[in-house]
């Protein structure tokens, strides 16, 4: 391969992911949040991966930390093409299938390709100690994002006709014994997400505490 075309295919790369920076997290439209600026994909990538370095940090996880920022950098790729879908509106099994043929094309031009991918998949099969912490930190940031909206007052829970979200019957129970949204949503994420006890602590503590 010419220099050129090594060059050509970094910055269409470089290019194509910049697409993340202005895809905003559908989670946040959804509930309607009010903010001036809501977060985007390529925000979220990079709260995950500080998250992911500060837990590594603090609680001396026996993880590969460089492979979890990798994993975190990598695993929302797919929506540059598939746009940000949840649960909420496509299965888990279709939006894998989906995810996993756009990553392909994201990534037929890079050298590395094979290994690119092999860690998506690793991230998406959550079985290694390394896929399984930058799981956990995708998700927990997500649930600490939340509660940054909810301490700025910019989710008004009444008018939510329009949210599909609102309207799971587990979401409504924990909504029903909850003082606030985001005290629903991160008792919601501790128990669907299985949190180890590191991240189960820190998920407590954002709930009982005000953080900004």
């Amino acid at each position: 391969m010419n220099k050129n075309i090594k060059a050509k295919t970094v910055v269409g790369f470089y290019v194509l992911c910049q697409k993340l920076k202005n895809t905003i997290r559908s989670g946040w439209k959804a509930w309607n949040v009010k903010s001036k600026r809501l977060e985007s994909v390529a925000e979220h990538v990079y709260g995950a991966q500080q998250l992911a370095i500060a837990m590594w940090s603090q609680y001396n996880y026996d993880v590969d930390i460089y492979k979890v920022i990798m994993m975190l950098a990598l695993h929302e790729l797919e929506e540059v093409v598939i746009g940000d879908l949840t649960v909420w509106n496509i299965s888990y099994k279709d939006k894998t299938s989906k995810g996993h043929n756009a990553i392909k094309r994201i990534l037929k031009d890079l050298i590395k390709c094979d290994e690119i991918e092999n860690l998506i998949l690793e991230f998406d099969g959550r079985e290694t100690p390394e896929a399984k912490f930058a799981y956990y930190c995708d998700k927990l940031e997500c649930d600490i994002q939340c509660k940054l909206y909810d301490e700025s007052g910019v989710v008004d829970l009444t008018k939510q006709k329009t949210n599909p979200i609102i309207k799971d019957k587990y979401v409504q129970k924990l909504l029903g014994k909850k003082s606030s949204w985001s005290s629903m949503w991160l008792e919601y994420g501790r128990d669907k997400n299985n949190y180890d006890p590191n991240f189960t602590e820190i998920s407590n503590y954002v709930e009982k505490h005000k953080i900004c």
